[in-house]
């Protein structure tokens, strides 16, 4: 029996997995999943609507709608945390030129690197494109003005995302109770499914504030530490909601538009803790060293696998065949990582012939003076520019 004056131990807890490495994890398997978001099925839209409740469309509404979708909220609530950190450090402006140079500029350059390759193959006939439209056209799919662009779809989230970026030095400034009621503000208006192109996704707006909180107040290093099953149970019950109301898709989910946006937005934010667990899960593991290797390519993916899709993939559909094919659904599942070995071709290619230029598409991870992954890095020397 200890003595009255004895200290007490107290059990310590288990220690958050290192953050840094949960970051990098959790971007190149957030990006991986956005390929799926786009994956190639040689299909159109009549002919998709064909293939709606085969076993194929189901194997491709799970992966996309319950993994696939739950990326953009998870990379940006990643925005927000290292921008909270960031502009502790340095000036509003030395920081918005700086998102401009890694975020803005490889957009750019993307989307006209997209256009000029995608329209080229389309009018030469050797894919199915889109051809060069009017002046209107041209803007949106170089700057993403009002829509996300026909070719590259994906860079709508970069162009959200700089907006945020634009608002960062303010937000961060303002006190908890006004940014909950900004990123209330912004939940709102994405499911009220009002159309304004100041931002085209409201809902990126939220979870970056998100972020800023969770840096604030600690919440990234607690959610690691979640149970498996405490970070998995928002995901298991909003699910079967989603299923019943994408089953109904074109009956009774017809009436209730505005709550199956917000069910979509609850899903997706399920789906972001459920990948943040587990990336921190395995930012724990020897397989972490492996995997940080391949992230420093991960920009270059999310920025090249619409080239991907558009120029390489319905070649290798020659051989599956479409959706509905047999093989189809063994290519659908192995497209991530076609595309990130043609992501890393890609980039030690720009590399080779100009590390100026891999370091501009990469907004600053590939080329010069680049030769580690940032994740890799102890956070308080980590370079990021997401």
């Amino acid at each position: 029996m200890l003595p009255p004056d004895a200290p007490v131990r107290r059990m310590a807890e288990p220690p958050a997995p290192p953050i840094s490495k949960a970051i990098g994890l959790a971007r190149l398997i957030c990006i991986l999943g956005i390929v799926y978001v786009h994956g190639w099925t040689g299909l159109g839209g009549d002919e998709m609507a064909a293939q709606m409740g085969s076993a194929q469309d189901l194997l491709r509404w799970t992966v996309v709608e319950l993994f696939g979708r739950g990326a953009v909220p998870l990379l940006s609530l990643v925005s927000g945390w290292l921008v909270a950190g960031s502009l502790a450090k340095r000036g509003a402006r030395s920081f918005v030129s700086s998102k401009a140079r890694t975020v803005l500029l490889p957009m750019l350059l993307w989307n006209v690197i997209a256009m000029l390759l995608v329209v080229g193959a389309g009018s030469m006939g050797w894919v199915r494109a889109p051809l060069i439209g009017d002046a209107r056209w041209i803007a949106d799919n170089v700057a993403n003005l009002t829509r996300a662009g026909d070719i590259n779809v994906q860079t709508a989230f970069l162009r959200d995302l700089f907006l945020c970026m634009l608002a960062a030095p303010l937000l961060v400034r303002l006190r908890t109770g006004w940014l909950v009621a900004i990123a209330a503000l912004a939940m709102l208006w994405w499911v009220s499914l009002w159309q304004f192109p100041l931002l085209l996704r409201p809902s990126i707006l939220a979870f970056f504030i998100g972020g800023i909180l969770a840096r604030r107040h600690g919440l990234a290093q607690r959610a690691a530490l979640l149970p498996p099953w405490q970070a998995a149970l928002p995901f298991l019950l909003v699910v079967p909601v989603k299923t019943w109301l994408s089953v109904e898709n074109g009956g009774a989910a017809d009436f209730h538009l505005h709550a199956t946006a917000a069910v979509d937005l609850l899903t997706r934010a399920a789906a972001a803790l459920l990948v943040w667990r587990a990336a921190n899960a395995l930012a724990a593991r020897s397989v972490a060293g492996p995997l940080l290797a391949l992230e420093r390519y991960a920009f270059f993916l999310f920025c090249s696998h619409l080239l991907f899709m558009w120029l390489i993939a319905p070649k290798i559909g020659l051989v599956t065949g479409t959706m509905g094919s047999p093989l189809w659904p063994a290519f659908f599942l192995l497209q991530p990582l076609l595309a990130l070995g043609f992501a890393i071709l890609l980039a030690k290619l720009v590399e080779a012939i100009s590390p100026k230029a891999a370091e501009l598409l990469s907004g600053g991870r590939l080329g010069r003076d680049q030769a580690a992954s940032p994740a890799a890095r102890p956070l308080a020397q980590a370079h990021w520019k997401l």
